[in-house]
């Protein structure tokens, strides 16, 4: 089991090593061919993993070292399924040149800094948050080579997940949720190792950011739960809504809707705060609130309101009334939460990403992240339980897929997620299994004493 994972892995890397020498499309078809079967690997080793889990005979050390093996051989490969990685690169060394990537582009930068980035993003400011900058300011005050530079962003994404792993078993127990089959539902699922890893996408950090926070608050108060919130809120915005989770899991039992409200407000001024104090004294301000609409200038066909909007024809209105409806549940979901139960905390704090994510005006797979990590560490109904497993199962198999694909997204999608997963079966992983691995969930009575206070 971990050993194929560790297969499936490599396969993946030798495949992204191996691409940009592909200079026909046979070669490159071959290449996919090769990803698609180290995802294959890697997704029927992750359901074996959770089937384990499921019947006790795998405990958190062995899905940690799961995690470690998986995700090692993705460490030293380029960015996987996206160029985002490059882009990262470009705005951390526009930063460490007195370049504020909230008004300077990558367009600026000479040399394969510049050229690696996607031209879609080429000539656009950043709509990320001023920590990843001053990570790639920091790194490259070390180096300017752009591979170098790329590693340390990946050590970035991999601080991510080291928190989710600290943070994730803890959260499990709020909810009398087997640690173990939470960990092994979420951390080494194809989704987050493809994407989070692979990708080194910042909503991996994000995410990790956002459960170090709920601990925190829970351990230490809100104040420090707010402050981690308002990092997680530096790297990406819907890392602000931490500080629904944080408000509502230091308020005591039945607070009345005045504490309630303040306690939020704090809480959010904090992290506020946090992002200020964090950008001010670089030169970068809060530049990257007006450039949050760059990623919507792609219709990706995963976000609703992007194709509801292109349906009728106003998609600009039907995406602001949709971010609209998402800040009216949010609220909804902090107000009508009962305060003083981590549970309910954590599940509040699953439904405002939940809301986000689905109402969000642009939406890739890699988005899956806010939620499906989060949510493994709930009890909920079998149904939704096996659909997280689907998820973290497609999501990850469906990686190879990219932006310049255009109208055949969905087709592909469909005709590459059935491939991957006749390969996973193929290799050993039958149907029944995900019905096992969506038992890895399932409720177990954990004594109160083991709980963390």
């Amino acid at each position: 089991m971990l050993r194929r994972g560790v297969v499936g892995s490599l396969l993946v890397l030798v495949a992204s090593l191996l691409t940009p020498w592909a200079a026909t499309t046979s070669l490159r078809m071959a290449a996919l061919l090769v990803v698609l079967t180290g995802l294959g690997l890697l997704g029927s080793a992750w359901l074996a993993l959770c089937a384990a889990a499921a019947r006790g005979e795998a405990d958190l050390a062995v899905v940690r070292r799961a995690v470690v093996w998986w995700s090692a051989p993705l460490v030293l490969a380029p960015p996987l399924f996206s160029r985002d990685g490059w882009s990262y690169v470009a705005q951390g060394l526009l930063t460490h040149l007195d370049l504020s990537p909230y008004v300077w582009t990558p367009s600026v930068l000479d040399g394969p800094a510049g050229e690696l980035v996607d031209p879609m993003w080429r000539w656009t400011p950043t709509p990320y948050g001023p920590v990843p900058l001053l990570w790639g300011d920091l790194v490259a005050d070390l180096t300017s080579e752009p591979h170098l530079l790329l590693l340390g962003y990946r050590l970035l994404a991999l601080l991510g997940l080291a928190l989710l792993v600290w943070a994730l078993p803890r959260l499990a127990r709020w909810d009398g949720v087997d640690p173990a089959r939470a960990a092994a539902l979420a951390l080494p699922s194809p989704l987050l190792v493809a994407h989070g890893v692979g990708g080194l996408h910042h909503d991996l950090l994000v995410v990790g950011l956002v459960a170090a926070a709920l601990v925190l608050a829970r351990r230490h108060g809100w104040l420090l739960g707010s402050v981690v919130a308002g990092l997680a809120l530096a790297v990406k915005l819907p890392g602000v809504l931490a500080c629904v989770g944080v408000a509502l899991v230091t308020l005591p039992v039945a607070a009345p809707l005045a504490a309630r409200l303040a306690r939020l407000a704090a809480s959010g001024l904090v992290a506020g705060l946090v992002v200020v104090l964090a950008g001010v004294p670089r030169g970068l301000g809060l530049g990257w609130v007006e450039a949050l609409g760059v990623p919507g200038v792609v219709l990706t066909p995963l976000s609703a309101p992007a194709m509801l909007g292109l349906l009728v024809g106003e998609v600009d209105a039907v995406r602001l009334v949709a971010q609209l409806l998402a800040v009216g549940l949010v609220l909804a979901v902090a107000l009508r939460t009962p305060t003083g139960s981590p549970a309910a905390a954590l599940r509040a704090t699953v439904l405002a990403l939940l809301a986000v994510l689905v109402l969000s005006p642009a939406v890739h797979l890699w988005y899956l992240l806010w939620v499906l990590p989060l949510a493994a560490a709930l009890r909920m109904p079998a149904r939704l339980r096996l659909l997280t497993v689907v998820l973290g199962l497609v999501g990850g198999l469906a990686a190879p897929l990219d932006s310049s694909l255009h109208g055949l997204y969905l087709v592909v999608l469909g005709g590459t997620a059935a491939f991957a997963l006749l390969t996973a079966a193929l290799l050993g992983a039958p149907a029944h299994r995900l019905r096992v691995a969506a038992a890895a969930g399932q409720a177990v009575t954990v004594p109160e004493s083991r709980r963390p206070g």
